[in-house]
């Protein structure tokens, strides 16, 4: 069974892995001094070596046999290795001998997508703190691929809100978190697609200059593989402006084959959905619509969706407050900690003289509009034209109503491309845009 595995996963083996060998064996660009494995799955360990060549590849008290194949190409699969606070030797021995330091287990998170994860946490509160080498980054720096443990001079460098995602979760778990960090400011969803996403999708996507499709998989995801990982955070959609539709179609391909491709089918993916674009309350349905796709791929198992509509423009979101949101994602549905994950999740509409009853599951100990009047609420009447209307909590959700509107037909909330967003639930966590029609 291993070796079947070792075949498939060596079709697709990186790629961009043809740099010339200067020793050979040489281990993959994934690992370098203090870098962060997987515990507690198959441990697959791979690089390059001279063809034919004979490497030993050595883990703590495990040592696994190989034998590269023609082209060069070597794949060793060690057993699970448990999480620890010390790190290890991780040895490859052929020809020559390459060691790599300081390798801990634990668990590794892919941080992917545009600028919201590409943002660097910078000198502010993220960056501070005493040196903690149970969190740590791998990302690609002027085209060199290197670990750096979080410290005091290492931690600007870092992904803001893997960063925070990273501090939040490893305080609860106890055990290493590294986040491997691959983004791309304003990139489009098909440029992050692998070959065999693409041809899933059985529809042609419009082109985004300059990108082309399966770019930024092929130069920052396929070296990655066949990693083993904990799971996947996705924060991407701004370089997708008004192709929502695309958007739609694409969205849960790339789903499905990065889990494929990790050889993890099951392997947790967690997105943060769309925040605001522009000023409060600014018209036009793009992000709205881009929200929806987004939200659309929650059908698939085993994901799940940060909202972001009440921090404001995206732009200068609170990278914490977004991390710590993926941190609780993670906590409850990979770690089965008892905490809340979501805000108010719409589920339907019930009409009644001139109101619309909205109803909620996750609104806990009830719903909240943080003190003030609930903003952003529009009904229509059979004409389908949405006019603004007043919402009040009642004992099982919220009661709409307008003036303009004798016969409500439909209800939106935050609709607009930058919505004033205040529905929540008692744990403080937002409620998602939403609409009952869907004209």
């Amino acid at each position: 069974m291993r070796c079947a595995i070792a075949g498939v996963l060596l079709s697709i083996l990186i790629a961009g892995f043809a740099r010339p060998v200067a020793a050979s064996p040489e281990f993959a660009p994934y690992f370098r001094d203090h870098a962060v494995v997987q515990r507690d799955r198959p441990l697959p360990v791979w690089g390059r070596a001279d063809p034919l060549e004979h490497i030993s590849v050595t883990f703590g008290t495990q040592t696994v046999g190989v034998t590269a194949g023609p082209d060069g190409r070597w794949i060793a699969f060690l057993a699970p290795v448990e999480a620890g606070t010390g790190g290890a030797d991780l040895t490859a021995a052929g020809r020559t001998v390459q060691v790599i330091h300081d390798v801990v287990a634990g668990d590794v998170w892919l941080c992917a997508g545009g600028s919201g994860m590409a943002a660097a946490a910078g000198r502010g509160p993220l960056a501070s703190g005493p040196r903690n080498p149970m969190i740590r980054e791998l990302r690609e720096s002027s085209g060199a691929t290197s670990w750096r443990v979080y410290a005091s001079d290492t931690a600007a460098g870092f992904s803001a809100v893997g960063l925070a995602f990273a501090r939040t979760l490893q305080s609860r778990v106890g055990v290493p978190v590294g986040i491997v960090t691959v983004a791309a400011d304003a990139s489009p969803l098909q440029a992050w697609m692998s070959p065999m996403a693409l041809e899933a999708l059985h529809r042609p996507l419009a082109p985004v200059p300059p990108w082309t499709p399966a770019s930024l998989f092929t130069g920052r995801v396929q070296p990655l593989l066949p990693c083993a990982l904990c799971g996947i955070l996705w924060y991407q959609g701004e370089g997708d402006w008004g192709r929502a539709a695309d958007y739609a179609a694409a969205f849960p391909e790339l789903i499905t084959a990065y889990r494929s491709h990790f050889g993890q089918p099951d392997l947790p993916f967690f997105w943060v959905q769309l925040g605001g674009f522009g000023k409060k309350s600014a018209p036009g349905l793009q992000a709205p619509l881009l929200r929806e796709a987004q939200a659309g791929a929650l059908r698939i198992p085993g994901t799940g969706e940060v909202v972001t509509i009440d921090l404001g423009d995206q732009r200068q979101a609170d990278p914490a407050e977004i991390g710590r949101r993926l941190a609780l994602l993670a906590k409850a549905r990979v770690y089965g900690i008892a905490v809340d994950d979501s805000g108010p999740v719409f589920t339907g509409i019930d009409i009644a003289g001139s109101s619309v009853h909205v109803r909620f599951t996750h609104a806990g100990d009830g719903l909240t509009a943080g003190g003030r009047p609930l903003q952003s609420f529009q009904v229509a009447g059979p004409d389908r034209v949405f006019h603004p209307a007043s919402a009040s909590i009642g004992a099982d959700g919220l009661v709409v109503e307008s003036p303009a509107v004798r016969q409500p037909v439909a209800v939106r909330y935050a609709w607009t491309n930058a919505p004033e967003a205040n529905l929540f639930n008692g744990a403080g966590l937002p409620a998602a845009p939403f609409r009952s029609d869907a004209w």
